[in-house]
């Protein structure tokens, strides 16, 4: 049947174009925008997922940012803890020329005070946009070094780099050392050196209870043996402790440090009747080097350095030993720095490679996939024109009814 009213071919073929043309602006936008998911219209589930992936991705290229100013912190500090490692090195070849007896320790003094001073600079410029891990003003730093994203929301995740105190300033002797410690005398209490030969050598070393006011929480005190060291930190309850002097406290605390390194051969006894005291007996098969140093509370890691002394003989055979301590302080800063600085520059790898999969990731699930769209678009002109024409028949074919009525 056929009317005048109802053209259902024009109607079809109407739809059909329109279904075209929308299947048109749709291939085009993906081309022009380069996305088959440009907006949650799109597909709202993968628009979601790709959303919340692109707002990780800014947040990891800022943890990438922190990273690299973290990474340079670290690596000005780590320099400096080098440089100040190759001074002492300095001013250890300058404290071995003070041993022998024939040298003008004067001009060695002097020298060694010029390396003090240089050293102290170092500390003071080793900061990175006004941030100084070694002048013992910054205890810590967090640098933010990830994103973890779980089930239950996002937490940040950082790298704790400790500061390394190298400074060299207010240190304060307090002759913690009594005199029958060998070598001591009344001028020269916060450090010594004593040998111990193997098979059955011995020696007694005399912790001072020099007031007990004057110790404060955080003075520490340190015997090298060899190649090992054990200290011990005064705290406030030791100084308050009332049942015992402090340098009860202190000796037993070294004590129970020295027995936990198990040095083979060393015997180390604590007689209650001779308080302080520790004789040590070194019943092994090599010769043992001991040697203490004390560092107060309110001094750096390098504070003995200004108190270095070579001005004479016993003085110069201290001050090896306490150059020893201290190269080995800076030593142990360099390190901790390095093994810091080499995380950080490891996890900005990581989080540069993650950065980049998760790239890669949201582009596999919206950008559009060019060559498709390329065909689609000319197959759609295509079907469009003939739509175009199919539309223009279905139109004319009322006009064919007029033929009768001639």
């Amino acid at each position: 049947m056929s009317s005048i009213l109802t053209n259902n071919s024009a109607m079809v073929a109407l739809e059909t174009l329109r279904n075209i043309n929308r299947g048109l602006e749709s291939v085009q936008s993906e081309i022009s925008t380069g996305k088959k998911i440009a907006s949650a219209k799109d597909n709202a589930g993968i628009w979601a997922v790709a959303t919340v992936m692109s707002s990780d991705v800014e947040g990891f290229k800022a943890i990438s940012d922190s990273l690299n100013l973290g990474s340079s912190t670290v690596g000005v500090a780590r320099s400096a803890a080098e440089k100040i490692t190759d001074t002492l090195k300095e001013v250890k070849s300058l404290v071995v020329s003070a041993q022998g007896d024939n040298v003008d320790r004067t001009k060695i003094q002097a020298d060694i005070d010029e390396k003090v001073a240089l050293i102290e600079g170092f500390v003071a410029a080793a900061q990175f946009n006004g941030l100084n891990l070694l002048d013992g003003g910054t205890a810590s730093i967090d640098v933010l070094a990830s994103l973890d994203r779980t089930s239950t929301g996002v937490t940040s995740s950082s790298i704790t780099v400790d500061g390394q105190n190298l400074s060299t300033g207010a240190y304060t002797a307090k002759e913690v050392f009594g005199a029958a410690t060998t070598g001591l005398t009344s001028t020269d209490g916060d450090a010594f050196v004593t040998y111990l030969d193997q098979g059955g050598g011995t020696d007694n070393i005399v912790i001072n209870d020099d007031a007990t006011a004057s110790y404060a929480a955080g003075d520490t005190i340190s015997l090298r043996i060899g190649s090992e060291t054990a200290s011990y930190t005064v705290t406030a309850n030791d100084i308050d402790s009332g049942a015992n002097t402090v340098e009860d406290i202190i000796a037993l605390g070294l004590k129970s440090a020295i027995d936990a390194l198990g040095i083979d051969g060393l015997v180390v006894d604590y007689d209650s009747a001779s308080p302080g005291e520790l004789a040590f007996t070194n019943d092994g098969t090599v010769d043992l080097t001991i040697s203490g140093q004390f560092k107060n509370a309110g001094s750096g890691g390098l504070g003995a350095l200004s108190g270095l002394d070579v001005s004479t003989s016993g003085n110069a055979a201290t001050a090896l030993s306490s150059i020893e301590d201290l190269i080995q302080t800076s030593i142990d800063a360099a390190s901790a720095f390095g093994s810091s600085q080499s995380r950080i520059q490891s996890q900005s790898a990581f989080v540069k490679s993650l950065t980049d999969s998760l790239t890669s990731g949201i582009g596999g699930l919206t950008d559009s996939d060019i060559e498709a769209a390329s065909a689609k678009l000319q197959a759609l002109q295509v079907q469009q024109q003939l739509g175009v024409q199919a539309l223009s028949i279905a139109n004319q074919q009322p006009q064919s009814l007029l033929s009768l009525f001639r």
